[in-house]
């Protein structure tokens, strides 16, 4: 279970992150409401809650807060990672994305009911920031003093997400 790994750096509006975006392709088989059911049982084995069920904004955003994971129980996606610099990924039902604090996600095309479910290591809240001026150098701070989580939301022990993170 190797995800594939992205690094964007900061645009000037998005500051992204020195971490990687981690995409986990086509990692579990349940799908629609027996998948978000799995995800969200899965996640909070692992200590990633605060779970919800929707899509994902269309405009840039970013969390400063807060790392994110997004299991795809449902359709596919076109998702624009990283700001208007960043890269165009499609995702698809059975997909994992863990999306470390500062990095820009928007979803520019959905396709055969795109469902995510979502959630945060240790629970946490999120905050949502666009690059609007007057947002840094605070969520530059918040971003600087994120510990690295300490388990991965799909595998829940130090491999994946912590070890990946730790090397980076």
């Amino acid at each position: 279970m190797e995800p594939k790994r992205f690094f964007f750096t900061d645009d000037g509006k998005i500051p992204n992150n020195k971490l990687p975006l981690l995409v986990y392709k086509n990692v579990f088989e349940e799908r629609d409401i027996k998948g978000a059911e799995w995800l969200e049982k899965r996640f909070e084995q692992n200590n990633w809650s605060n779970s919800w069920r929707n899509g994902v904004f269309e405009y840039h955003h970013y969390h400063s807060n807060t790392h994110e994971v997004l299991g795809v129980y449902s359709g596919e996606a076109l998702l624009h990672l990283g700001g208007e610099e960043g890269e165009k990924i499609k995702v698809s039902a059975g997909d994992i994305i863990v999306i470390p604090a500062g990095v820009g996600h928007k979803k520019l095309k959905s396709y055969n009911g795109f469902k995510i479910v979502g959630a945060y290591p240790n629970g946490s809240d999120y905050d949502i920031n666009t690059g609007r001026k007057g947002e840094r150098p605070g969520t530059d701070e918040n971003i600087a003093a994120l510990p690295i989580p300490e388990s991965d939301p799909l595998q829940g022990d130090s491999n994946g997400v912590p070890q990946i993170w730790s090397e980076t």
